[in-house]
């Protein structure tokens, strides 16, 4: 009998749900046994069920082709067939709210890519590398549903990846100020050029809600552990612009930093370069052994050049520039589905599992 944890992926017939298939694949801690999706997809094979929509390069693993998909409705069912499960349903917020935390009443823990819970004073929302003190607050959330094992455990928005780490880094500066337009790729959407043919040589300079969620949730991460939950910083004030772009993969964003004590671009340079996190000292299977680089060359860094930085799990940083209103100006990009989505969650599994909250039932 396999040692790996069984892993369920909830909505996993869509885009994000894929790609947790793709990126577990080969896992050497988690194993997919079980795929749940909407109704109309229950009964199916996986293979059947996703027909023509398998959006990933790669191709679908073999694994999974002949699972039987549940019913994602069916809580009990799905639950009862393995040890935690990954979240990528497609629904209302209110419906996703109710669903995960159905799933965690039964004693499954939830690894969500949703923003429904991100703002739930009790569910702790984490990049690895920053904030992962903040699962400290499962234990009051588990008093809250009355379980033992089962959470939910949430990722931030796949915008704030390419910025939120970079100003990680340099938090012993201060920064006070941010201003930052994201340039962000269509598979955030859940589509391809194939899908969205208007995407094509064009631009759509408004993602909904995108933009409250890139000024509030690097907040969140920065914030502290209270006894009423995770309580978000005070600062610094970041505002954004979030504009759709004809990429596949990869969010950039041009980024402008005013600082309490502004640092020499060598020491911004040295703090990306040489910043680790708990995943790194752990050697997590996900985790970048580089988690930020930076790039010299005036035109780096590119898309089509660096997006799989580290398999997608790095971030890369470019053009840290003085400025003559804000003190620097940087570039950052990063790897909008796998970072910024399934890959971001599986690397959260991988430190909840390593922290002793995911185990075999």
């Amino acid at each position: 009998m396999s040692e790996k944890l069984k892993a369920g992926i909830l909505g996993g017939t869509g885009m994000v749900g894929q790609r947790f298939i793709a990126l577990l694949e080969n896992h050497p801690w988690f194993e997919v046994t079980t795929i749940a999706a909407s109704p109309r997809s229950a009964g199916k094979t996986y293979e059947e069920a996703v027909g023509n929509r398998w959006k990933m390069t790669t191709p679908m693993p073999e694994a999974v082709k002949k699972l039987i998909v549940c019913n994602v409705n069916e809580v009990e069912e799905v639950a009862g067939k393995v040890d935690f499960v990954f979240s990528a349903v497609d629904m209302t917020k209110d419906e996703i709210k109710a669903i995960e935390e159905a799933y965690a009443k039964t004693e499954t823990p939830v690894v969500s890519n949703n923003s429904a819970h991100r703002w739930t004073p009790d569910v702790p929302m984490v990049i690895p590398e920053i904030n992962p003190e903040h699962f400290d607050v499962i234990e009051m959330q588990k008093k809250r549903l009355g379980t033992k094992k089962g959470f939910i455990a949430v990722k931030p928005n796949c915008s704030i990846q390419s910025y939120a780490p970079v100003l990680t880094a340099w938090r012993e500066f201060g920064p006070k100020e941010v201003v930052a337009t994201t340039y962000q790729a269509i598979s955030g959407s859940g589509k391809t050029f194939k899908d969205w043919p208007e995407m094509v040589e064009n631009i759509i300079p408004y993602i909904g809600g995108e933009e409250e969620k890139s000024e509030q949730e690097p907040l969140k991460l920065w914030g502290t552990v209270t006894d009423k939950g995770i309580e978000k910083a005070a600062g610094p004030v970041i505002t954004t612009q979030c504009i759709r772009v004809p990429v596949l993969n990869g969010h950039t964003a041009a980024v402008f930093v005013k600082f309490d004590k502004k640092p020499a671009k060598e020491e911004l340079i040295d703090r990306l370069v040489t910043f680790r996190g708990l995943p790194q000292e752990l050697d997590l299977p996900s985790a970048p052994k580089q988690f930020i680089q930076y790039l010299e060359e005036d035109n780096r860094p590119q898309v089509t050049l660096d997006v799989d930085f580290e398999k997608g799990m790095g971030i890369s940083v470019g053009r840290i520039r003085e400025d003559f209103v804000y003190d620097y100006k940087f570039i950052g990009l990063s790897h909008n589905t796998v970072r910024g989505a399934a890959g971001g969650a599986v690397l959260c599994a991988e430190l909840l599992k390593a922290k002793g909250y995911i185990a075999k039932k």
